[in-house]
């Protein structure tokens, strides 16, 4: 096709001006980098690169990433850096065309540490390309986060505090008007009256009258007395009841993105939940189970962090730092640094709490106690986790006897004392103190 311009270039430069020739040229370039787009592995029609994608994530994503090494080689832009038919081969099995000798499958191997790569006999050619033509696709750019611009400075309803105090000051200042104008009116009054003050005589201070008024007072310190003690007792019954409690973590977790957009179950996480007193506090080897790889989120994640102030690929880094986790070379330093959590959900010692108990015995949803999880950016304690809290949900709750045969027996006969079908946790005995206290 170049050469078919090229040829027709040359025949039209006996008709243009010498000064044209610059444009001829532009378009002469402009024809041939088309015709070479066409030939970019990732813009062939045959290919699907959503097909592509799926199957990338299924296969390939646990040792590859796209644009930093892992367990493997970054994979974007494979399909131009070797054949198409020997990338047939090696996905298919690799560590053949290494027995063989094949040089380039040898030099491969050898630069990922000898690590054997997984076999890929059932993927056909069509899946295969398919999954070349996503990795050929374009790093996308990352996505700014538009943030609203507020002048000197705002709340959430978007009012300016400059307005609110303003506002504040205008109320003010009409009152100290309207106390005037009250003022000089009564005034007037009162001399419309004949109402004279001798000079020389002088008020009786306002505190003065206020004590010789003996029922003023007695009503004054018996409203005073009952005040102090409603709000000593709500200061009293307040300690220890953190509701709403949301520390800042040495490293930000969202639960929103791991329980929420990729519905990782609460107990993959906190596992001793299942069959221990206590939920625990995840190791950070957990983390590593995914993280090894997933070392940058997507354009599209990042810039929901930044709403909330956060680099979540920053926090990830501060991961591979407490793990002593070397990007490059995919190994860990064993320079460990521990993480300081702070601790959300607190117990008094005399409370006594099973998380086996209630999560496997009794089947109860985390969001019972723990609420909407999977929503909160932040996590922060959803219930008041008071004595009165835990008593209510006991008289409501009923006992599930679904292959329970340790409590048929003892529920047929309660039920027959209680003249009820079904028994709640508190008719079983579980409001006793020695369930909770002992």
């Amino acid at each position: 096709m170049c050469q078919t311009i090229d040829n027709n270039l040359t025949i039209s430069m006996k008709k243009v001006n010498y000064r044209n020739l610059p444009s001829q040229l532009s378009l002469l370039l402009l024809a041939c980098l088309l015709t070479f787009s066409t030939t970019i592995y990732a813009q062939d029609e045959s290919v699907d690169v959503t097909a592509g994608e799926a199957l990338y994530k299924a296969n390939c994503a646990a040792c590859h990433k796209l644009d930093k090494k892992a367990t493997g080689p970054a994979l974007r832009g494979v399909a131009q850096k070797y054949d198409k038919e020997w990338l047939y081969k090696w996905i298919k099995n690799s560590q053949e065309m290494v027995k063989a000798g094949d040089p380039t499958a040898v030099k491969i191997f050898a630069e990922n540490n000898n690590s054997v790569m997984t076999a890929f006999p059932a993927l056909s050619d069509t899946d295969i390309d398919n999954i070349l033509a996503y990795t050929s696709q374009p790093k996308p750019e990352p996505v700014v986060a538009e943030t609203p611009v507020a002048g000197g400075g705002g709340d959430s309803s978007g009012v300016s505090n400059d307005i609110i105090l303003g506002a504040l000051a205008l109320v003010f200042l009409l009152l100290v008007v309207m106390l005037f104008l009250v003022t000089n009116t009564l005034k007037r009054i009162a001399e419309a009256n004949g109402v004279e003050y001798e000079e020389g005589e002088k008020r009786i201070p306002l505190w003065k009258a206020f004590v010789q008024n003996q029922f003023l007072v007695l009503v004054t310190s018996i409203f005073l007395l009952l005040a102090a003690g409603y709000f000593a007792y709500g200061w009293m019954m307040q300690v220890g009841v953190d509701e709403g409690y949301a520390p800042v973590q040495p490293i930000h977790y969202s639960h929103r993105i791991h329980a929420g957009d990729n519905q990782i179950d609460c107990k993959y996480c906190h596992s001793s939940a299942r069959k221990s007193k206590t939920s625990g506090i995840p190791s950070l080897n957990v983390c590593m189970n995914c993280h090894k790889n997933i070392a940058e989120v997507a354009p599209e994640t990042l810039a929901e962090g930044e709403e909330y102030g956060v680099d979540y690929n920053k926090e990830i880094q501060k991961l591979y730092t407490a793990v002593g986790w070397d990007e490059d070379t995919q190994s860990y330093t064993g320079e460990e640094k521990p993480v300081k959590w702070v601790r959300v959900h607190n117990l008094p010692d005399f409370a006594y709490f099973n998380h086996a108990q209630h999560v496997t015995v009794a089947g109860v949803e985390c969001q019972k106690c723990h609420g909407p999880v999977e929503e909160m950016e932040i996590l922060e304690q959803f219930s008041p986790l008071t004595m009165g809290w835990c008593v209510n949900c006991h008289r409501e709750t009923n006992v599930n006897l679904a292959g329970n045969e340790y409590y048929a027996k003892i529920h047929e006969e309660l039920s027959k004392k209680y003249g009820v079908d079904k028994l709640t946790i508190a008719q079983m005995g579980g409001l006793e103190c020695g369930k909770c206290h002992y």
